[in-house]
Formats: structure tokens, C-alpha cells, sequence
């Protein structure tokens, strides 16, 4: 069991147009939905948006799309998935909208680009998480730069790696099993 939650991906077949929108669009809609299902959670339960700060659901079905779908599939519902859900809902809020689009489009393109790479899915969801978070931090940090602001705390954005880590430890754990989950399902069909 244990091999196969950390199962190699390699040699999957290059989707047609039309798979790879269908993808971008079930991503888009995975990450307008899922994040409001954890939102109402939080309501309920009194902890407001720090369910979704913490266990990071919009990150979930961007880089699925990618692994699954590839590059451009990934990136375009990274741009996309926040930037809906901001028209649907008012979330992520303005101030975060662009670099939410920056980071989960940087998801969806790294998932996407080590799609066929022979590596267990959990090290490509983590290289992905690193590559996301790493340009998130750079666009946070070009932003503060750029409207004046002399510096940002590194605090600030450590913070949110920490706040987040239940989160990632989630995508550690659903993703690798999605991604078997997808590909036993579709050699089956075959």
C-alpha cells in the first residue's frame, strides 16, 4: 500500500485540447468550491477565513489539474481559479487576488511541467509547494517594493509557511492518493 501512495507517474499521453479545458475548467470550479465549503465551516465553527489560511483548499484541484492535465491546463486555472472565485465571492481578498494568481498559477505550471517526470507524486507536490512559495514570497516582496514600502518583515512571510503547514501536509497526503486514484480508474476503463 505504501508504494503505491507514492507511485511514479511517467510516460502519461498528451491530452487533446479539449481534455486539458475541461481540466482548467473542473480545477476553476474545484477552486471556487472547495475553499467555500472550508469558509462556511469556519463560520459555523466561529474561526471565520482560518480554516481556508490554514489548510489551504484552492491549492488542491490547481495543482491536481496540473499533475494530471499538464502545464497549461495547471497554470491557466491557477490564474483563473483565484480570480473567479474573487468575482463569485470577494475571496481571496484584493489585496492578496494577484499574488494568489501568481503563486497557484506557478503551482499549476510546475505540477504541470513534472507531470511526466519519474519521481513519486509526493516529491513533485512538494517541489511544487516550494516553487509556489518561493515565487509568492518574491512577488510579495517586488509588490512592497514597489509601493514604496522600504521592506517587508520576513516574519510576515514565514508566517504564512507555518500557518499553512496543515495544509501542505494535506496536499502531501490527498494528492498523491488522487493522483493513483485517477490513473488506476483510467487503466481500468482501458
Amino acid at each position: 500500500m505504501a508504494n503505491t501512495i507514492i507511485t511514479k507517474q511517467k510516460d502519461l499521453p498528451k491530452l487533446a485540447f479539449k481534455t486539458q479545458a475541461l481540466a482548467a475548467f473542473a480545477a476553476v470550479a474545484g477552486a471556487v468550491v472547495i475553499p467555500q465549503l472550508f469558509h462556511v465551516m469556519g463560520a459555523v465553527s466561529g474561526l471565520g477565513t482560518a480554516l481556508g489560511e490554514t489548510f489551504l483548499p484552492m491549492h488542491l484541484p490547481i495543482i491536481l489539474a496540473g499533475l494530471m492535465a499538464g502545464p497549461y491546463a495547471g497554470a491557466v486555472a491557477g490564474v483563473f481559479g483565484p480570480l473567479v472565485s474573487f468575482a463569485l465571492s470577494g475571496m481571496p481578498g484584493a489585496a492578496m487576488l494577484p499574488f494568489m494568481m501568481i503563486e497557484l498559477a506557478v503551482y499549476g505550471l510546475a505540477a504541470g511541467l513534472l507531470r511526466n517526470v519519474s519521481m513519486p507524486v509526493l516529491a513533485k507536490v512538494v517541489l511544487v509547494q516550494i516553487a509556489g512559495r518561493l515565487v509568492r514570497a518574491a512577488a510579495i516582496v517586488a509588490g512592497v517594493s514597489l509601493l514604496g514600502v522600504q521592506g517587508i518583515q520576513m516574519p510576515v512571510i514565514w508566517n504564512s509557511i507555518v500557518t499553512g503547514l496543515p495544509g501542505l501536509i494535506l496536499q502531501w497526503t490527498l494528492l498523491p492518493l488522487l493522483v493513483f486514484w485517477i490513473n488506476n480508474r483510467a487503466k481500468n476503463e482501458q
